[in-house]
């Protein structure tokens, strides 16, 4: 029998300290997967519904194929799964802060890795994408000022509780407007959020963008016996 709580990996990293966790669970009788940073929770795959949702969500507006994604932020790879599930996608780039969490991926100690590894469209990257959005180069090192299909966010808890101060110039009107800059005419822009929709930050969005909409996801929490939701902003 597996052990019911094994640490799979620990690091110190610049943002604090970063683990890769799994325990077996009795409430849903499974091995849950979780990162954690410091004492916050990043990711639990006991949670998969709403970051499985941004990424189709946010392709479902777009039409045709031979499509090109960025992701900001890799986490457990749910949402990176789900845009790889759509055969129109032609090409897809992982950017994460933490090298650590691209390597658990490469070595297989997160479930969803080896899928993402071993898919030829899929890229990994290693890089600071709230820096990379605002750089000359952009997204993609490889082909300075390229435009995407669509840019798909999952990193802060939300845009107004973030995982690092340096994060906050990314959710003001010059970090959305040098994001819109990477998006082809029609393109969307997709960001996950824990919280409620809010207002404010939606009508910053409207000032950018022809189109958004705030999306509640709800997903069961066995945990608590409840209905959980989330937050999915769609910009057009």
């Amino acid at each position: 029998m597996a052990a019911r709580f094994q640490e799979l990996d620990w690091r110190s990293t610049p943002m604090g300290e970063l683990s890769l966790r799994r325990r077996r669970d009795p409430t849903v009788d499974k091995d849950v997967y979780e990162i954690k940073l410091n004492d916050e929770f990043l990711m639990s795959s006991l949670f998969t519904v709403s970051e499985t949702e941004l990424g189709r969500r946010a392709l479902a507006h777009l039409t045709g194929g031979d499509l090109d994604v960025a992701i900001g932020g890799l986490g457990l790879g749910y949402t990176a799964q789900a845009v790889l599930e759509d055969t129109r996608v032609r090409s897809l780039i992982v950017i994460d802060a933490l090298a650590e969490v691209i390597e658990w991926h490469e070595r297989g100690l997160i479930p969803v890795g080896a899928a993402l590894t071993s898919d030829p469209r899929c890229r990994l990257l290693h890089g600071d994408f709230f820096g990379m959005v605002t750089s000359e180069a952009g997204l993609d090192p490889h082909r300075p000022g390229r435009r995407f299909d669509a840019v798909v966010v999952d990193i802060d808890h939300s845009p107004q509780h973030l995982l690092h101060p340096s994060h906050a110039a990314f959710y003001q009107p010059g970090g959305l407007g040098a994001l819109r800059t990477r998006l082809r005419p029609g393109g969307v822009f997709a960001l996950w959020s824990n919280d409620p929709p809010d207002q404010p930050f939606t009508t910053l969005l409207e000032r950018h963008f022809t189109r958004v909409d705030a999306e509640v996801v709800t997903f069961d929490n066995p945990l608590q016996q409840r209905a959980a939701t989330s937050t999915i902003y769609l910009a057009r």
